[in-house]
């Protein structure tokens, strides 16, 4: 009679465990990301001012994030990904 050991054991909780979290992984059921082109005269203010609600000083910061932006400069013809 085959007695598994504690370490196969382990290795199958571990595997179920892995597959169980992986399966649960949030979806993007919201849709695409938007994307922007920034135009000349546009701030992150403006833009997450328009479409965004809420205080727009959170929005800026995600599209801060989203976009691995340092400065809140933006240059025209900039492509941004506006999150959800």
């Amino acid at each position: 009679m085959f007695v598994p050991k504690p370490v196969v054991i382990l290795a199958v909780l571990f595997l179920a465990v892995f597959v169980a979290l992986y399966a649960a992984r949030p979806t993007r059921s919201a849709g695409p990301e938007t994307r922007y082109v920034v135009q000349p005269g546009d701030t992150l203010w403006a833009i997450a001012s328009d479409r965004y609600d809420g205080d727009p000083r959170a929005a800026i910061w995600r599209i801060k994030e989203r976009n691995g932006l340092d400065t809140s400069t933006l240059a025209p013809g900039v492509v941004l990904h506006l999150p959800r």
